[in-house]
């Protein structure tokens, strides 16, 4: 006989035998198969199916969910995805920036540094590359040597990022990042969005003072830039080496000579005559071999400011204590201006006006360095100087003296012996000369003749100095220090500092401290006034195409 029985999955007939009595396994039997002799509920597989006890029952629909109210989360009620408002990112994607090729290649570079890289326009057909495309090692060691050149000449971050930025994207890299710091350039270049980026650094161990050799790298930057002069990577290799081996164009004996002359010229500003000039050109010439010795031996920089300011002060004690007659004051201060590093302090503020924090940071505490040295040195012989009784007076330093003529060819003179220092080109030592005494000009119109602020005074000379040092580094297409850095001479804050290291050593620590705080304030003003004036003159040149609509990023309030 045979017999109906019920499995979990198919119902199948089965027939008697030994077979029929084994028993099934675990996956034959089900929780909810329903036991022998029980028919099968009727209804569709679908009915049978197994349903969750959180499961809303059946004909009930689901509550849509409420929409939150009031908060911050929430999108307005007059918000639609497909007709959004232009405050959200728009459907049709950023407009296209155009650099207008009139500007100078510097803005168009600086502008294109300050775009995220996805909003930077594509480049044009690169010309300098070969046929097998740009070598990308050399041109990203090419771009460091230069970037190298121009950090260790003094230039500002911004101004070394945007030359290296417009080399890698003349030979073809637009997809680079340039990065300087104090002492460490770096660059990275991705091919694409899937390849590996190649990074490169270099260190910037010696710095030096040669603006003849910075105005010929800008030079090659300006010629690897233009489309109309095809510079090739050998070419350009072969220019940057005749750069780096070119020798200063003074020797060493002029130098010399113009650090005397800067010192007498500066104590002729403070009212001194031509003995004062002599003394005071003596004791800087002096300071000057001595600082040449100790470089020669190895010297960090600091023992050399200290030993450079030793002289000045010294025979300045030697006049007040023979009562020659002359103004000690006025010779001590005139050795002090050849030693304040007013480039370094312009260079230290730009960087921090323009965001580079850490670069910025690093030079203010170098410049820090080199005015301790100063202190250092004059402190240690005007201490010694009162012991033996010379009559150093605080009270006249400062005094204002009015003498234009002779005042005016002394700002000309001293300008003149400045950019002799800085080893400047001699085609720009006459607009160097203007510059500078246009500085003192205001400068005295406003502090001596009005009776003004002394701060307010130094700050509106140095920046008319940037004005016009801008304006006629974009004419040549060149860098602004050479314009800039001499012409700011007249107004070194160097009364100022001698004046608190004098009350130091005369134990008035008080008034010693807050002369130095002044003479802190000076140098910023001195600057801010220069950076201020070059942005100035940015905005009488038309700015780089629609990026000038650009706005710049708004951060008030610390956030």
């Amino acid at each position: 006989m045979g017999r109906t029985g019920a499995r979990t999955s198919t119902v199948a007939p089965e027939t008697d035998g030994p077979e029929d009595r084994k028993p099934q396994s675990d996956e034959a039997h089900s929780a909810f198969a329903p036991p022998p002799g029980v028919e099968q509920p009727s209804g569709t597989e679908e009915d049978q199916q197994t349903t969750s006890e959180f499961a809303l029952p059946r004909g009930l629909a689901p509550e849509p969910p409420a929409e939150p109210e009031g908060s911050a989360f929430a999108p307005p009620s007059t918000y639609s995805a497909k007709e959004s408002p232009p405050a959200f990112t728009p459907a049709q994607g950023f407009p296209a920036i155009r650099l207008s090729k009139d500007a100078p290649w510097q803005d168009r570079m600086r502008t294109m540094l300050r775009m995220p890289v996805s909003e930077r326009p594509v480049p044009e057909p690169v010309q300098k590359q070969g046929d097998s495309g740009p070598a990308v090692p050399r041109v990203l060691d090419l771009t460091l040597r230069i970037g190298e050149l121009l950090l260790a000449g003094g230039e500002g971050a911004e101004d070394v990022e945007a030359a290296m930025f417009a080399i890698c994207r003349s030979y073809g890299l637009d997809r680079c990042e340039p990065t300087v710091t104090f002492t460490l350039l770096s660059i990275t270049y991705q091919p694409s969005l899937v390849d590996d980026p190649v990074t490169a650094n270099r260190t910037v161990r010696r710095r030096g003072t040669d603006y003849t050799r910075l105005s010929a790298v800008y030079v090659l930057v300006a010629d690897i830039n233009a489309e109309d002069y095809d510079v090739s990577l050998e070419e350009a290799y072969r220019r940057l080496a005749e750069i780096r081996r070119n020798r200063h164009p003074y020797p060493g004996w002029v130098l010399t000579v113009a650090a005397g002359g800067l010192a007498g010229a500066a104590s002729m500003l403070l009212g001194g005559d031509m003995a004062v000039f002599l003394v005071a050109a003596a004791g800087a010439m002096l300071g000057d071999r001595l600082a040449w010795f100790c470089a020669g031996r190895g010297l960090p920089e600091f023992y050399q400011f200290a030993v450079a300011a030793v002289p000045p002060a010294a025979l300045g004690v030697l006049v007040s204590l023979l009562h020659a007659g002359l103004q000690p004051n006025a010779v001590i201060t005139g050795g002090l201006f050849a030693l304040i590093p007013g480039r370094a302090l312009v260079a230290a503020v730009q960087d921090g006006l323009t965001g580079f924090y850490i670069t910025a940071s690093a030079r203010l505490l170098e410049v820090a360095y080199f005015f301790v040295a100063i202190v250092v040195g004059v402190l240690s012989v005007l201490y010694g100087g009162v012991q033996l009784g010379a009559k150093l007076n605080p009270e006249g330093v400062l005094n204002a003296v009015e003498r234009p003529v002779i005042q005016i060819l002394a700002a000309v003179l001293l300008s003149v012996t400045f950019a002799v220092l800085l080893q400047q080109d001699r085609s720009t030592v006459l607009f160097v000369a203007l510059n500078g005494a246009a500085a003192w000009v205001i400068y005295a119109s406003i502090a001596v003749t009005a009776g003004g602020s002394t701060v307010m005074a130094t700050a509106v000379a140095a920046g008319l100095v940037g004005l016009f040092g801008q304006l006629r580094a974009r004419y040549e297409h060149t860098s602004s220090l050479p314009y800039v850095t001499a012409a700011i001479g007249p107004l070194l804050p160097g009364s100022a500092t001698y004046l608190g290291v004098l009350n130091i050593a005369q134990n008035n620590m008080d008034a010693g401290f807050t002369s130095l705080a002044r003479a802190a304030a000076l140098a910023l003003a001195i600057a801010i006034g220069v950076n201020l004036g070059g942005e100035m003159a940015r905005m009488f040149i038309r700015a780089p195409g629609s990026a000038a609509a650009r706005r710049a990023a708004k951060r008030t309030r610390g956030f």
